[in-house]
């Protein structure tokens, strides 16, 4: 996962699990064909983040509503706190195997009877909720001939959240919290970026229309321009007639390569990231450096 060529890769050296030395984290996207069975997408996920663990991976990323997917008045009915009983299941997995997991969004209940969030909530190695971060751009939009509307049962957020994490190795990392249709609005990966985060996590419900046609372009383009690596685990399969998802999620360097993606299976995958190639690019290529907002008039 470097940047960097093979023999300078070998002159770094690797430890015995075939990591390259530094600063390295082991991701895994898993990949869910969530639909409305909570109790059955729970059980799911839940065994995929077992073996994922088993792994070794210290950052575990579930999709965008990993505990429901189907009809709008679900939405309402399934909304839960942030602690409720559905990502609590995640955050006993966290504490149980010492990993970060993170809770790649649910529907979260509000003060409005009418209106739910779509929130990811990202858990420590003991359990305990280090960042929360509120969907910011709502999919309004018509793919294929099939038109969405979260406006229509969610709020947006409004905050930009970042989140430092370290690993059981004292490896820290800085990660970028976004969610799916987010991937569109470059400003925010740039903002993520300038405040230091290093991975940005775009768990995903993408649309297979859009998807074949962009998700991959979207992801590659948000790692290059701000140098990070990007996680993306997607759903996948169909869960209402006329809504299916395209699955394929993947893990892009921050050179742009993609060095993991799925097919549209239920499943998980693993990648270890070189953090170290995060600075190395960013010498090489200073975009972030090179910046001129004063002259954008943004």
């Amino acid at each position: 996962m470097s940047d960097a060529p093979a023999e300078e890769r070998s002159s770094r050296g690797a430890d015995a699990g075939g990591r390259p030395l530094g600063r390295t984290l082991r991701v895994a996207c898993v990949q869910l064909n969530t639909t409305s069975d909570v109790m059955a997408n729970i059980a799911t996920a839940s065994r995929l983040v077992r073996e994922a663990a088993g792994a070794g991976a210290e950052l575990i990323a579930l999709p965008e509503t990993w505990a429901f997917k189907g009809h709008s008045a679900g939405i309402l009915a399934s909304a839960e706190p942030i602690d409720g009983p559905s990502n609590a299941v995640l955050a006993g997995l966290a504490a149980e195997h010492g990993v970060h997991v993170l809770a790649g969004s649910h529907y979260e209940r509000t003060s409005r009877a009418d209106r739910a969030f779509n929130t990811s909530v990202l858990f420590g190695p003991k359990g305990e909720v280090l960042a929360v971060y509120r969907k910011i751009h709502l999919f309004d939009a018509i793919s294929g001939t099939t038109v969405y509307r979260e406006s229509d049962d969610l709020v947006a957020g409004d905050q930009v959240v970042t989140a430092r994490i370290v690993t059981g190795a004292g490896v820290a990392v800085t990660l970028g919290l976004s969610i799916c249709y987010d991937v569109r609005f470059p400003e925010l990966y740039r903002a993520l970026a300038l405040r230091g985060a290093e991975v940005l996590l775009v768990p995903a419900a993408f649309t297979h229309f859009t998807g074949a046609a962009h998700w991959e372009v979207l992801l590659r383009a948000r790692a290059i321009e701000n140098g990070c690596f990007v996680v993306a685990p997607d759903q996948t399969g169909s869960y209402l007639p006329d809504h299916r998802c395209y699955g394929n999620s993947m893990v892009v360097d921050p050179w742009g390569r993609v060095v993991r993606r799925m097919g549209e299976e239920v499943g998980w995958c693993l990648a270890d990231l070189d953090l170290d190639a995060v600075g190395r690019v960013r010498e090489q290529i200073p975009s972030l450096a090179g910046r001129r907002p004063e002259t954008y008039g943004l």
